[in-house]
């Protein structure tokens, strides 16, 4: 697969897919830093992920206990799933006590913090749009009371940083 560039991923079975195929790429060591809104799809791409490196699950957010870690079940590195959003520093990234040098780390909402600790890493922004195909107000008939919103697909930007990617 071809790890850097700009991708559409239409759903979140491709998101789930995208990450099974950046996972063949990856190895011990390697920092993985995904950014984006709430509901990109950043869970859903580290699921995918997991499912790659052959990790015991299920892979879900750490946003409560900051970081969890995944064991690999095929003798791989463990994956660790970092929720970085309520730290305030990478010191406090650093406390967390994370075996990098074993692991995958995954590090979600890591930007400013992630750059103090290694000097590559694997960037993934995720951008997800808002408000494409909902009906405007007005526009929802009384009987539709339960109107889905659309899947809408997301543009994903995948950037080696540092030596590692080079």
């Amino acid at each position: 697969m071809m790890i850097e560039g700009d991708f559409e991923i239409a759903d979140p079975e491709a998101m789930h897919a995208f990450g099974i195929g950046i996972a063949s790429s990856l190895r011990a060591g390697d920092v993985v830093l995904l950014s984006g809104d709430l509901g990109a799809g950043k869970t859903t791409f580290t699921r995918g992920l997991g499912e790659g490196l052959g990790i015991r699950g299920p892979v879900t957010s750490p946003t409560f206990v900051l970081a969890r870690t995944h064991p690999s079940l095929v003798g791989g590195p463990a994956l660790v799933h970092v929720d970085a959003y309520r730290l305030g520093s990478a010191l406090e990234l650093d406390d967390l006590d994370i075996d990098f040098a074993h692991s995958v780390v995954v590090v979600e909402w890591g930007a400013g913090l992630i750059d103090v600790l290694t000097d590559s890493y694997l960037a993934i922004d995720i951008d997800r749009p808002h408000g494409a195909g909902v009906p405007a107000e007005g526009e929802i008939e009384a009987d539709d009371a339960e109107v889905e919103a659309p899947i809408e697909p997301r543009r994903v930007r995948v950037e080696g940083v540092g030596p590692r990617w080079r």
